[in-house]
């Protein structure tokens, strides 16, 4: 397992000593700042997918708001003395590979994936955050938080549902697909780093706080897929 040292960088541009960042901070803004900048591209790209204009111009303000969120991360890691490029290295394997296994086929997968795979990530973060310095919490839960646009594919998909009853039961299995491959993303990141996996259980890997973290993600899921009409 590896750790981030704390000498990935000491000053600002302004030559002004940078405060020390603790490893698992480089380590969450790190891999928060990649997964906002990758889903930011891959939104970009699922725009072209939209059935109408309307839906296009929804999911490309749906990218700008993670391109938003990815600079505010790499601001915060450059305030730290941190090279943002650096602190996101270790995670483009892993983030990257999830997506790769979980390609949409279509419109409706790319939504299904966006409200139901993306928020179970945010839900692990959204834990771990919760025992870093104010600051640093304050920024994640920001990011972390619904920009509006859930309410859009909420409607979108319940629409074709509703249009398409036969549609319910093959999102509903993409849904659990992703669910398992955004838990699995998540259990890998936190076991290579030891840092991260310090702050879930306040410094040591209890496999029953670990047990209670992933039932309250599990929770938070079922009530995503009931806001979309589909089966958990």
């Amino acid at each position: 397992m590896q750790e981030r040292g704390q000498g990935l960088g000491a000053r600002r541009a302004d030559g002004e000593a940078s405060p020390v960042a603790e490893p698992a901070v480089v380590d969450l803004l790190g891999v928060l700042a990649y997964a906002q900048l990758s889903a930011f591209e891959r939104l970009a790209a699922d725009a072209g997918l939209a059935p109408t204009l309307d839906d296009e111009r929804e999911l490309a303000e749906m990218a700008a708001a993670e391109f938003d969120h990815y600079r505010g991360l790499r601001g915060r890691l450059e305030e730290l003395g941190v090279d943002p490029g650096a602190a996101m290295a270790p995670f483009r394997v892993p983030i990257s590979a999830f997506h790769d296994s979980t390609a949409p086929s279509g419109w409706l997968e790319g939504l299904v994936k966006a409200y139901v795979g993306d928020a179970i990530a945010r839900d692990f973060y959204r834990e771990v955050a919760q025992f870093v310095d104010p600051a640093t919490r304050d920024l994640v839960l920001d990011v972390l938080a619904d920009t509006g646009h859930a309410a859009f594919v909420v409607a979108r998909v319940r629409a074709a549902v509703e249009a398409q009853p036969a549609l319910a039961g093959r999102l509903a299995l993409w849904a659990r697909r992703l669910v398992g491959e955004a838990l699995a993303q998540a259990q890998r990141v936190a076991v290579d780093r030891d840092a991260l996996a310090s702050l879930i259980v306040g410094g040591s890997l209890d496999l029953v706080e670990v047990g209670r973290l992933f039932q309250r993600m599990m929770e938070a899921h079922s009530e995503r897929m009931r806001a979309l009409g589909l089966s958990a």
